[in-house]
Order: C-alpha cells, then sequence, then structure tokens
C-alpha cells in the first residue's frame, strides 16, 4: 500500500486514501451509504495472496475507525466465480513475487508464523466486527479461502448453481481464516467435519438448508440490492445493533487463534514435504 490511492474512484461513501487497490485484484466503488468490493482476477478465477488480504484488512480498519454512513457491504467476484481460493503460487517453492513461500514461512519462529496468519485472518475477521451488513454475493466457485472470505459476511445470496468447497485438508493444511466456526455452527460437527476432511462440493442448496446462506437465488445482486434497500429503510442504527447482538454469539476471536496455531504446525508439515 502507498501513501495515495489514485486508482480508487473519489466518490466513494467513505475515504480510502492512503490504501492503494492497483495490482491486488480488488476494485472499490460505492453510492451514498453502499460500499462495494469486487475481486477482480477472473482470469485465476479471482485467487487470492497476501496482498489482497492486507488491503482487505486496511479497508476494513478505515471503515471501523472512521465510522462511515455506510449501512452496507457488498463482496462480489467477477467473471464466472467468486473465488478459487489461494492463488497456487503459494504451493511452489518460487511463491508469489514479493510474498513468502511456505517455505520461507514455515522456517519462521512460532511468533512469526503465526503473525503472518494473523495478519491474513485481518482480511476477514472485520467484515463481521464493522456496523455496516456486510453481504457476499456468489455466482460459480467458492473454494479455500473463496468460501471462507465469503462465510466471513453477514449474509451469503448464491446463484442455485454456486458451488462451495472447503478444500485446505485436501491440500493439507486447515482452515484458518474463520470458517471454521460457522460451520460447525451451521451445519453441526459431523457435517462440518465431512465436508472440511473432504473437500467436497457444497450446493448452494445444502449451505441454505446449514443456515449459512440464504434461498439461493436466480439473480443474487439484485436480491441483495433489494436486502439493502429494506436496510437502509430502518430507523438509523436499528440494524446494526441487531448485528452486534446476533453476532455476539459467536466465539470467534478464540477460534481464529486455534485456527493459526494448528496451520501454524501444518504449514511446517508441508514445508518438510515440499523439500
Amino acid at each position: 500500500m502507498t501513501a495515495t490511492s489514485t486508482n480508487l474512484p473519489s466518490d466513494l461513501p467513505i475515504s480510502l486514501d492512503g490504501i492503494d487497490t492497483a495490482g491486488v485484484g480488488l476494485v472499490v466503488t460505492g453510492t451514498q451509504r453502499r460500499l462495494d468490493l469486487r475481486l477482480n482476477r477472473p482470469e485465476v478465477r479471482n485467487a487470492q495472496t497476501p496482498s489482497l488480504w492486507r488491503v482487505l484488512a486496511a479497508i476494513g480498519a478505515r471503515i471501523r475507525d472512521t465510522d462511515p454512513a455506510v449501512a452496507a457491504i457488498v463482496l462480489t467476484g467477477e467473471g464466472p466465480s467468486f473465488s478459487a481460493g489461494m492463488d497456487r503460487r503459494m504451493f511452489t517453492p518460487d511463491g508469489i513475487p514479493g510474498e513468502p513461500s511456505f517455505v520461507e514461512l514455515a522456517s519462521k519462529g512460532d511468533t512469526a508464523l503465526e503473525e503472518f496468519i494473523q495478519s491474513a485472518q485481518a482480511g476477514f475477521s472485520w467484515f463481521r466486527e464493522v456496523d455496516p451488513v456486510s453481504i457476499a454475493v456468489v455466482q460459480g466457485h467458492a473454494v479455500g479461502a473463496g468460501f471462507q472470505l465469503a462465510l466471513a459476511c453477514d449474509v451469503i445470496i448464491a446463484h442455485p448453481d454456486a458451488v462451495f468447497a472447503m478444500k485446505e485438508t485436501s491440500w493439507g493444511l486447515v482452515p484458518d481464516l474463520g470458517g471454521t466456526l460457522p460451520m460447525v455452527r451451521g451445519a453441526g460437527y459431523g457435517p462440518a467435519l465431512e465436508a472440511c476432511a473432504t473437500g467436497r462440493d457444497i450446493s448452494a442448496d445444502e449451505l441454505h438448508s446449514w443456515g449459512l446462506a440464504l434461498a439461493p437465488r436466480e439473480d443474487p445482486q439484485a436480491a441483495a440490492d433489494d436486502l439493502i434497500d429494506k436496510i437502509t429503510n430502518t430507523p438509523p442504527g436499528a440494524v446494526t445493533a441487531l448485528k452486534h447482538l446476533l453476532g455476539g454469539i459467536d466465539g470467534l476471536p478464540e477460534q481464529y487463534r486455534r485456527e493459526r496455531e494448528a496451520q501454524r504446525d501444518r504449514l511446517r508439515a508441508m514445508a518438510r514435504l515440499m523439500a
């Protein structure tokens, strides 16, 4: 991130000066009380990088610090898929230019390795912490980090053909971006364990049956627009108070810590296999 953000439009509902989204695959737009974040690497199905997570974390911190008059945040993905998850280059010895590879990460001490994971988690955790209601609009695939990014939001609205999968265990890792607690709370321990351990596809209907998404919609973006209209027509502060009341049921901070510790050990095991 640089000291300028000339790639951002000037009419956003919140100032994002100093946050540079160029090159991380994120388009930020907004109107009045709404902020739209669009993952924009369709050529790789919106695969995610640590740079993207840092920018998302910075946007979340700005919203938290400035308390803007934003009622809703809408998260979408450009192209046929919401997000295919982590950029696969992270799994190679060379990694992503300018970013540490898994091999490099595994060589760090416990504190440094957990701080890296915590910095990644910061790109996800704020969606439920801030006052605006966050809505993930999902089409195509939401896999791994893509699934967890959708689960980080308050509401998921998916196309009937959308497919979700928690693939981390299939790659020798564990989900460490906050998706495990919603899975257990929604599906139950056994179904969550089975879905995560196998990395199998989860349909939009099944996710809805678990209480983790609204009923699938042929036009999920229109459904999101309709929900935002209803939110903005409520008395000021009511939906925000309700969000934090319901969100307080989750013990997410403790779960994020547990995920960091588990992933730290898995990264080291993976690095040994790669070596």
